[in-house]
């Protein structure tokens, strides 16, 4: 039985990436494992074991670097030095990894660590959960939508340099490929996990090929994304309508921003498409079809709850995507799904919760719309909490227990 885990991510306890983490943690602490959760930025839960890495002017130091020389991932070397002698110090059986990119830590300084001493020790084990693809490419977490495939190679002129980590200046995405590709294989017991087969898939392409790769998907909170009852219909004029919701944060071409102004265009106003996540700007743009009620972006999951409770079907036209867990948290609240047939959006419908499409193909989303509202909406609602049921994330916390770390020990 695993007795120390050692967690590094970009945040504890915040988004969707954080709160997995914790909720691991707290699956392990009610086993009486120890933990400890170090993380790069932002506040962390006071109820946990946790380790801040570096401070902010390091987080914007590295920011800002990065935006000019293309070299993410590469500053922060003393903050990660110090991270490494607190390793030490704890001596884990397990370092579960998950984002180390978003400007906190050196993956120069730290896989030189893993590489050539912490996976040495035959008692100890490296889990790492891709939440995209940053890891084995030379820029970008997403290339959809791009079109590109140069990671399979070797990257060069990144059609995604000015994306997230966005580089104003250089284009460091030949040298960073091969960084990352000396660095990241060739690392003894480390098990790579996934949230989708379409990542799975990307990741035996790519250099990472050599390690074993299991499935474990995002899953939600069931107490919290379930049918509501709200006043949002009456509050915003919605009675008697049929409600088509979109959710992003930020909103994008690439999220669908252009794809919903098509939608919206070619709609009755027996249809209110529901937006949230807008910036100011966006609202405003969106305010000049009759049928867009425009919302901010809200910080409320018991709100998301009742929209996604109050709609007749969650659109998700995402051209890129992991794997979504908005698609799980409208089927919890009993509403179906359409989304294009892009990265692992698909994978969490079936043919009873939801309706898939073709990429940038808004007939096709009218006619999935059409065939939901005229089908048996009850009997569809309640397939769709039952598939929800299968993502129940404590389920998942435990996954990582049992089917990964005591696997790997």
């Amino acid at each position: 039985m695993v007795q120390k885990v050692l967690f590094l991510n970009t945040v504890a306890g915040k988004g969707s990436v954080g709160r997995i983490v914790t909720g691991i943690a707290s699956r392990l602490r009610d086993r009486g494992t120890d933990s400890l959760i170090a993380y790069g930025r932002w506040e962390a839960p006071e109820n946990f074991h946790t380790y801040r890495i570096g401070s902010d002017a390091d987080v914007y130091f590295h920011g800002a670097m990065s935006r000019l020389t293309d070299r993410h991932g590469l500053y922060s070397k003393k903050a990660t030095e110090r991270l490494i002698e607190k390793i030490r110090q704890y001596d884990p059986e397990i370092i579960h990894l998950h984002n180390i990119h978003g400007y906190y830590v050196n993956y120069r300084v730290l896989f030189t660590y893993l590489k050539n001493e912490y996976s040495k020790d035959p008692a100890h084990r490296i889990v790492w959960t891709l939440h995209d693809c940053w890891t084995f490419t030379g820029h970008c977490v997403h290339f959809e939508y791009a079109g590109c495939d140069r990671w399979k190679t070797e990257c060069f002129n990144c059609p995604e340099k000015l994306q997230y980590p966005r580089s104003f200046l250089l284009d460091s995405s030949r040298s960073n490929y091969r960084l990352k590709k000396e660095l990241f294989t060739g690392v003894d017991n480390l098990q790579i996990v996934t949230p989708s087969e379409w990542l799975r898939s990307r990741v035996k392409e790519s250099f990472l090929k050599e390690y074993p790769v299991e499935i474990i998907p995002t899953g939600i909170d069931l107490d919290v994304f379930k049918p509501e009852k709200s006043d949002l219909r009456e509050r915003y004029g919605l009675t008697g309508r049929k409600i088509l919701l979109g959710v992003a944060n930020p909103w994008r071409d690439r999220k669908g921003f252009s794809d919903f102004k098509e939608l919206a265009a070619s709609l009755g106003e027996d249809k209110a498409v529901v937006m949230i996540g807008l910036n100011q700007k966006q609202a405003g743009i969106m305010k000049e079809y009759k049928n867009v009620i425009p919302v901010l972006k809200t910080d409320s999951v018991k709100e998301m709850a009742e929209w996604y409770s109050i709609a007749d079907i969650y659109v998700n036209l995402t051209q890129e995507d992991t794997f979504p867990t908005t698609n799980i948290e409208a089927m919890a609240c009993g509403t179906p799904v359409i989304t294009y047939r892009a990265g692992g959006s698909p994978e969490s419908l079936t043919s009873e919760t939801g309706i898939v499409t073709g990429e940038n193909n808004i007939s096709s989303v009218i006619k999935a719309i059409d065939e939901l509202l005229s089908g048996d909406m009850e009997k569809t609602a309640l397939a769709c909490r039952e598939r929800a049921c299968d993502y129940d994330s404590g389920k998942r916390f435990l996954s990582y227990i049992e089917n990964i770390y005591e696997k790997v020990l």
